[in-house]
């Protein structure tokens, strides 16, 4: 059978991963390309790739393209050039609706790690996958091309998680919390661990689900100490995010809600920013007549996420924990990863965050290339077998934790 081709679309500290980990499996796929509007970005993951001799097969080297990810007619000639049959969309969340426009054109799979968002838009109306991706699940069953939305790990490997827990533990559940806390200390005095824009975007306003309906809350309005493994105690607090949208779909539980750790200090700075009007998405005019964006300000102004990866120390913890009952008793679990930031250095030049974000999305282009998930539709990955991913993910460098209660 043919090996498939693969576009890797983005350059930032996700991709970084995912091109490391392409490199190391690369004996998997046909050609593998990488591709950004930045040419320069593209060099520097190949000399990391180089440095950390992670090509499998070193006769077959990953090669570079620009493209616009906004231009779909641009997308789909690249895809055609190149013969791509699989897509890991990891650029600005801003440009998804183009690359998946683009994949259902050609007939590539399409595999993304975060939700679709409109840059004018900010927090819309649940459920989000419900605004633009699953607009497009009759078009894509249609023309048979595969695509799975949300692999990275939250959403991802903790949708997942759940799958599993009620796959294997579970005859019915209530409750889900996502857990997601990392006590890592970078040395810089604010940052965030991702794309900032995209970061504070999130945290407009909190839709949680609770009595199987959607609540919104205002954000950081509740918190609560949460007794993580290896971590230990740490405040999370309540927050909205993409994994919660597609699990209230596919999943029948009485409350689905997102927790995720913040320092005091992280609190402190985010309040400060948003209450000055720094946290905006709308245009602003200055004295000198310029427009600008607050938000995009902010984000030319912190230290770029894969600036971090050097310095960084500490763990991550994300899971996925679960109430149900099985045989009449109530019945709770734990399931987790634990991903250390300097081991993620060590191996790949790469901080924890990316790390986790970018290793299941390379899974699931395995998964495809295999015809494990090459479902030939548009589904969350809690609609898909999650053995053979947690599985594959343990050999690719994220193992899996249960603990029972």
């Amino acid at each position: 059978m043919k090996k498939r081709n693969v576009l890797l679309i983005g350059a930032g500290g996700v991709s970084h991963v995912a091109a490391h980990k392409l490199a190391q499996n690369n004996d998997l796929f046909g050609s593998i390309c990488l591709a950004s509007r930045s040419l320069e970005n593209c060099r520097l993951i190949l000399e990391s790739i180089e440095r950390k001799r992670s090509y499998k097969d070193i006769s077959k080297k990953i090669q570079i393209k620009r493209v616009d990810a906004l231009n779909i007619t641009e997308l789909i000639k690249l895809m055609k050039d190149l013969e791509i049959s699989i897509t890991i969309n990891l650029a600005s969340a801003f440009c998804n609706m183009s690359i998946l426009e683009a994949c259902i054109e050609t007939g590539s799979a399409y595999i993304d790690t975060a939700i679709h968002e409109d840059p004018t838009k900010v927090c819309e109306n649940p459920p989000w996958y419900g605004n633009y991706e699953w607009k497009r699940k009759e078009r894509c069953e249609e023309k048979k091309i595969t695509v799975i939305l949300g692999s990275g790990f939250d959403p991802g490997v903790v949708n997942a998680y759940v799958a599993y827990a009620k796959k294997h533990f579970f005859d019915s559940i209530d409750t889900i919390d996502i857990m997601d806390v990392n006590n890592g200390n970078h040395g810089k005095y604010f940052a965030t661990n991702f794309d900032p824009e995209i970061n504070f975007r999130e945290f407009v306003k909190v839709w949680t689900w609770i009595n199987k309906q959607w609540v919104c809350k205002p954000v950081h309005s509740e918190k609560k100490i949460y007794n993580f493994p290896v971590i230990g105690k740490q405040t999370v607090y309540l927050t909205g995010h993409d994994e919660i949208h597609s699990l209230s779909k596919n999943i029948d539980a009485n409350a689905i809600r997102f927790w995720m750790g913040f320092s005091d200090h992280y609190i402190n700075c985010f309040n400060v920013l948003k209450n000055i009007g720094l946290l905006s998405e709308k245009t602003v005019m200055t004295s000198e007549g310029i427009e600008v964006v607050p938000l995009k300000v902010v984000k030319a102004c912190l230290p770029n996420p894969k600036s971090l990866a050097p310095s960084y120390t500490g763990n991550t913890c994300i899971g996925s924990s679960i109430v149900g009952i099985k045989d009449g008793q109530k019945k709770e679990v734990f399931i987790y990863n634990i991903c250390n930031h300097k081991s993620c250095y060590e191996e790949v030049e790469s901080q924890a965050i990316s790390y986790t974000a970018g290793v299941p999305a390379v899974a699931a282009a395995i998964l495809i290339s295999k015809n494990c998930w090459d479902i030939k539709k548009m589904v969350n990955v809690e609609e898909l077998n999650p053995d053979p991913y947690i599985d594959l993910l343990r050999h690719i460098g994220l193992s899996t934790n249960i603990s029972r209660v």
